[in-house]
Formats: structure tokens, C-alpha cells, sequence
């Protein structure tokens, strides 16, 4: 009998979150956007000549990674540009956690963190969120190989102050510190500002949630050029063509359109406050949420019994069969008529 099973790379692959496709479906389970893209977007789709598609595109993809740094003010040196936020993730795991001490993530948090670690050979240490869900930075006053969390934390929605992040960056000079910022534009405060201080800051955001372009696949990391140099070197050991011509069209198009972004933005912060006020009517609790999301559990009825009910109505939210977490519920905010249609259905399921 052969033995080339041997050498296969055997990991657990990440479960996405379920994509339905019913005609008339309200779907709340993967963060996406409510909204459009910015009609910006859409007139760069109508424009874009179908020729230029027989060329490669930019490796450096310079078009946007300068815009991306004009709108941060920041040295396109500093930024780095990949196929949405896990691809930028991924390439800084490979890039940055190379020692044999574990690297720190939290134990309820993006679950493609130990995906990676565990891909590339990277020993890792889950760090336990405290009784409500929070960071500790005391936490991370340890020896490791590096530090990664979401800002705010998913599925939780909670976020870490500024200053706990920095307090964690002072304990870690040694380490390259990932802050993973996928929702920080619903409210949360960004560590943008601490890269000024420490070199070793990482900071990573996405198109997908906020600029309602998850299905362009555009994600970008900010930090000290030096840092950033190291994963251009390995992105182009790994693929040099990652973004196509017509993501870096819509890209620029989406990052120009700053008015329509914080008009959407605003409008699901404004309808998250409203749906909170309605969850806790219903006898949901939660931590407080700067996300486009709400991690909710009730206070009678079980989350999985909620989410099946729910799914039969077609309504479609996140369900985690996770220790610790498994009678909680992720939630994404859509719109105010698909949120409504959402508390009409769970006051039938709670009676």
C-alpha cells in the first residue's frame, strides 16, 4: 500500500459562515453590508475597458495602495494590499511568527487564527476573554512569539481601548503585535494613531464590512515600513499577482467615495443602538457591541432552538457549536426593514 498520505499537510479547515441562497431571505450571518457599494464603485464596473484584462496587473498594486495611504496619510510604504483581510492576515502569519515561544490570540475570537497557526506550523497559546467577554491586557504580560486579536473582538463585538492596546504594545517590544480592526468602523477607535510609537504595530482592515465589497475580496495592513517590506518579500516568494485589475479599480473608487462611506456606516451604527434597545426588550443580553454586529443570548430560550426556528423563516444568523459561547447568537445589523422583520419572528419563537 502507498504511503504518500504520509506527507500530506493534514489541517482542520475554517467553516465560513453558511451562504443560503432563498429568493426571499433575510440574511444576518456573515457580517456583509446592507447597502451597496458606493455608486462610485458602480460607475468604475461600467467603465472599466474589458481589454486591459489581458494583462497582468501591478504586483505592487500601486493605485491603490497610494490611495489607501493618501486617505490615512500615510507613506504607500507603509501600506500593503492583499486579497481581502484573511490573505493580509495569512501572509503576516507566515511573515512574522517564526519563533518557537506560542504566539497569543484570545480563546473566543476569528476562528481562522488557529487555522493558520496550526497551516503553518506556528505554536499558539489561547489566551481565556475574562466573564464578560473582554480583553485583559495583563493577559498578554507574557513570553511569546507574537500577538494577534480582533479590535473589536468577533463574534463578541467588544472593544479594547486604545490604551489597553498600548498597554499590551509596551509589555510586547520584542514581538510584532497584529491588531485585526475588520469592524472598526462602526464605532470602535482605531490603533492607527499608536503606529507613530511603536514599530512593531500591525494594523489590519477590510473593504468586505464596511465598504460593503465583500465580494471584491480587498484587504490592507498599515504599519512601519520595514514591517511592511518584509511581507512585500514574501508575497511575491508566494504571488506576485494577487489583486486583478478591475479590484484595483473598484478599490480607488470605493476609498474615494468617503461621504457615502460614512453615510452607510452611520446608518448601521444608528440601527444597531435601535435593535439593542430591541433585543433587551425581548429578554436578550449582550455585551456592548462597536461592531456590525451583536453576540446576543436569552435568558429562557436555548441559541440553537432560536436559530432553527429562525432559519425556517428563512432569517439566517451565526450559531457557534463552541465551548463557552454555544448559547450565544451573532447578529448581524441589516436594515431597519429587515431588522423588523427579525423581532417579528423571535416574538413568535419567544411567545
Amino acid at each position: 500500500m502507498s504511503n504518500w498520505r504520509d506527507n500530506v499537510r493534514k489541517v482542520v479547515p475554517y467553516v465560513p459562515g453558511e451562504q443560503p441562497n432563498q429568493p426571499s431571505m433575510i440574511k444576518l450571518n456573515t457580517n456583509e453590508n446592507p447597502y451597496p457599494p458606493s455608486p462610485e464603485v458602480q460607475e468604475a464596473l461600467k467603465q472599466f475597458p474589458a481589454e486591459r484584462l489581458r494583462l497582468y496587473p501591478d504586483p505592487t498594486a500601486a493605485v491603490l495602495v497610494n490611495e489607501i495611504a493618501s486617505y490615512y496619510k500615510v507613506k504607500p510604504a507603509q501600506v500593503f494590499a492583499g486579497v481581502g483581510s484573511d490573505d493580509v492576515l495569512a501572509m503576516a502569519f507566515m511573515t512574522f511568527f517564526n519563533s518557537e515561544t506560542p504566539i497569543l490570540f484570545p480563546d473566543i475570537t476569528y476562528s481562522f487564527y488557529d487555522v493558520w497557526a496550526e497551516e503553518f506550523r506556528i505554536p499558539y497559546t489561547r489566551i481565556p476573554l475574562d466573564e464578560n467577554f473582554c480583553i485583559q491586557p495583563d493577559d498578554y504580560k507574557r513570553k511569546n512569539g507574537g500577538i494577534i486579536f480582533p479590535n473589536p473582538n468577533a463574534p463578541t463585538g467588544a472593544e479594547l481601548s486604545q490604551r489597553a492596546i498600548e498597554e499590551i504594545l509596551q509589555e510586547n517590544p520584542d514581538v510584532v503585535v497584529i491588531v485585526d480592526e475588520a469592524y472598526v468602523d462602526f464605532g470602535a477607535e482605531s490603533a492607527l494613531p499608536l503606529l507613530e510609537k511603536y514599530e512593531n504595530l500591525l494594523v489590519v482592515q477590510t473593504y468586505s464590512k464596511s465598504r460593503s465589497m465583500a465580494g471584491m475580496r480587498i484587504g490592507y495592513c498599515i504599519g512601519n515600513e520595514e514591517l511592511i517590506s518584509y511581507l512585500n518579500d514574501v508575497k511575491y516568494s508566494f504571488n506576485s499577482y494577487t489583486m486583478d485589475q478591475l479590484t484595483l479599480a473598484t478599490g480607488v473608487a470605493a476609498i474615494r467615495d468617503d461621504a457615502y462611506f460614512k453615510r452607510t456606516t452611520g446608518a448601521i451604527v444608528e440601527t444597531r443602538e435601535w435593535a439593542k434597545g430591541e433585543f433587551r426588550r425581548l429578554g436578550f443580553t449582550f455585551a456592548d457591541s462597536k461592531a456590525n454586529f451583536v453576540f446576543v443570548s436569552h435568558e429562557r430560550k436555548a441559541a440553537k432552538e432560536i436559530y432553527q426556528a429562525l432559519r425556517e423563516r428563512h432569517i439566517y444568523v451565526r450559531y457557534f457549536n463552541k465551548e463557552r459561547i454555544d448559547n450565544y447568537l451573532r447578529i448581524t445589523i441589516g436594515t431597519r426593514d429587515e431588522m423588523e422583520a427579525l423581532f417579528a419572528a423571535l416574538k413568535e419563537i419567544l411567545g
